[in-house]
């Protein structure tokens, strides 16, 4: 077999045999009672009964083979340092941040939250956690305190490992004030904090709780401290990531073992084309789940050489900086969002920085993160002269669901769509009452259980929520939240979400969670978030508020302390610069908000009257509002 539509046919007709042929790359310490067991967790689980360890497959297999080879090249615009780590240098540096949290007491099963900007020192500690199966959970340094203290109270962890900035183009984000103030909101209490002080930058000050990480090191180093891999259960649980809920509640994503790493190889090899000893540069963030699957795990599990990158693609100093990336390091996939690559396309529209540069090392570019348009794509696969792949997957299933297999066979790929499913996924369209819609039919886009290993088996503490979130509505499918359609080609196109997150520059935000913040204004009645179009990030949140009776203040100053009151509860990351006060909201006649006419009004697209509307004059009203602010705050 080596086309395509062989492999889907022979996975679809032996799931359980094609994962345990996937398996075979992993080294087991213990093989698998079972290859899928339907009756464990919420859907079951993958592997159960194998023994393994993620941080062993990552680098110290390697080791014989390749010692010298680069496992991590950190290239920093924000610094200027530029150094390559070797597989066995990143192995000894692992080993010994793992004795050093084992010295912490952190042991089997604790977690471990992870507050770092775009360092190697951030992958040093998640692999460490991995080693002596310590949970992590990476939160995105953007985030602000209130959003940091949710999640420790959520996972409860013994540590937080933390660097004392994160570098912004002219600015620098101190990261241990917003530490401190997470732990003093939280009522959980961690331990204590281990600081890595950035050189060349302010120290971050200490206290009796928090401690140094190079003097924690260097001290382990001359102790001669390592720690061993621990053997991990396949299902047991190797990270927590959280993304947004409807309710503004995080989700716990939670990730295992065995089953993320089979999958995470299988896909270096078959949807990005990566052998071992080449060269992938996912240009994301360890924040979010590219993060932790392109940028950390899946290279390094494949023995392959990762971009571990800090700068922003255009600024840093400019839009020639991403090619010339490629060139220095010889870059053969590059994995980012549309958003990077509109905001190149907004500098250098003619592409001219792209000659600049050999790209002659590069066979694709990938895209991920939210829907790519055709005119993104268009122009990247003209100026780069190679195959531009629009790629779907979630936060919750860490892989691609819908790719075009690049590794496997290089299928054309079609603009506007995702592409088409991967071995693993059966994805199905259905209507609002579960029955399957014909080719072309928009609806629910629904993946047919089991999910595939990698996916998350469930959420952190929590079956029940994971099974109200993604499996009660459309009972046998996991519920994407997406919906749209799949053509005469078997090709998947995802139009849109189907509940209130929006997705700003890839990263999936709560509009519920800034609603929550907007309604604590002292002088806001009611309030709704939606997302907008906004060309460089896809979407923009745009909210509207309804002031209380009797407020004497202008309402430019009160869309102001709007925007701030977002800003500093949720951060930056939301991209939040829009409130627009209006005199009422449109609402269904149960009180339903209609956000999705909203969106629409605020868009300029077509729309029609919902039927349950209790006012309609209420649009025209809007209509009047919305061009004018919009226009202005464009």
């Amino acid at each position: 077999m080596s086309g395509y539509a062989d492999v889907y046919q022979y996975w679809l007709n032996n799931k359980e045999e094609f994962w345990a042929k996937a398996a075979e790359k992993i080294s087991w310490s213990k093989k698998w009672d079972e290859v899928y067991t339907p009756n464990d967790g919420p859907y079951g689980r993958w592997f159960k009964g194998g023994q393994c360890n993620t941080a062993y497959n990552c680098l110290d297999r390697h080791v014989k083979d390749r010692p010298g080879q680069a496992a991590i090249v950190y290239h920093s615009q924000m610094t200027g340092e530029v150094k390559s780590i070797s597989y066995e240098d990143l192995r000894d540096e692992v080993a010994t941040f793992a004795a050093v949290l084992r010295d912490k007491g952190v042991t089997k099963g604790d977690r471990v939250i992870i507050y770092m900007p775009m360092i190697p020192e951030a992958a040093v500690a998640m692999l460490a956690c991995a080693r002596i199966g310590a949970v992590h959970s990476v939160v995105f340094g953007g985030f602000a305190a209130d959003e940091l203290a949710i999640r420790i109270n959520d996972c409860s962890p013994k540590l937080i490992v933390a660097a004392s900035c994160g570098l912004e183009p002219n600015r620098v984000v101190e990261y241990k004030p917003l530490i401190d103030k997470a732990i003093d909101l939280a009522d959980h209490k961690v331990d204590g904090t281990i600081i890595y002080q950035r050189p060349g930058q302010s120290a971050a000050s200490l206290g009796e709780n928090d401690a140094d990480w190079d003097s924690l090191m260097d001290k382990a180093k001359a102790a001669g401290n390592k720690a061993d891999c621990v053997e991990l259960d396949a299902t047991d649980p190797l990270y927590i990531l959280y993304t947004s809920g409807t309710t503004g509640k995080p989700k716990g994503v939670l990730r295992d073992h065995g089953g993320h790493m089979v999958a995470l190889q299988w896909t270096m090899q078959n949807i990005y084309g990566i052998a071992p000893g080449e060269v992938m540069w996912a240009a994301s963030d360890v924040g979010w789940v590219v993060g932790h699957s392109y940028i950390v795990y899946g290279p390094l599990l494949q023995g392959a050489t990762t971009i571990l990158y800090e700068g922003k693609p255009v600024g840093t100093p400019d839009a020639g900086i991403f090619w010339r990336v490629i060139e220095q390091h010889g870059v053969n996939i590059l994995f980012t969002a549309p958003t990077a690559i509109r905001a190149i396309k907004r500098e250098d529209p003619e592409g001219e920085k792209i000659q600049e540069s050999d790209l002659s090392s590069m066979r694709a570019l990938f895209l991920a993160g939210e829907r790519a348009d055709p005119d993104t794509i268009d122009w990247a696969g003209r100026c780069l002269n190679m195959p531009v792949i629009d790629h779907w997957w979630q936060t919750e299933t860490a892989w691609a669901i819908t790719a075009i297999p690049f590794g496997l066979e290089k299928v054309p790929p079609k603009i506007g769509s995702s592409n088409l499913p991967m071995p693993g996924y059966d994805v199905t369209i259905l209507d609002e009452g579960g029955n399957p819609l014909q080719r072309g039919e928009i609806g629910a886009i629904t993946v047919k259980l089991p999910l595939p290993p990698g996916c998350a088996p469930t959420l952190w503490g929590d079956d029940n929520r994971y099974k109200q979130s993604y499996l009660t509505n459309y009972p046998g499918y996991y519920e994407t939240a997406d919906a749209g359609y799949i053509d005469e080609d078997g090709y998947v196109y995802v139009m849109a979400r189907t509940d209130d997150v929006i997705n700003v520059a890839g990263h999936r935000l709560s509009t519920g969670a800034m609603e929550e913040v907007i309604a604590s204004h002292k002088d806001v009645a009611e309030c709704a978030v939606f997302g907008i179009q906004d060309q460089l990030k896809g979407q923009l949140p745009l909210g509207v508020i309804v002031l209380n009776n009797g407020v004497d203040r202008s309402a430019e100053e009160i869309e102001k302390e709007v925007v701030n009151l977002v800003r500093e509860k949720i951060g930056p990351v939301a991209a939040f610069k829009t409130a627009i006060t209006i005199e009422r909201l449109p609402k269904t006649r149960s009180g339903k908000i209609l956000r999705g006419t909203m969106r629409k009004i605020a868009d300029g697209e077509d729309y029609n009257m919902p039927a349950t509307i209790d006012d309609p004059a209420i649009l025209d009203e809007l209509t009047d509002v919305f061009a004018p602010k919009l226009n202005k705050a464009t």
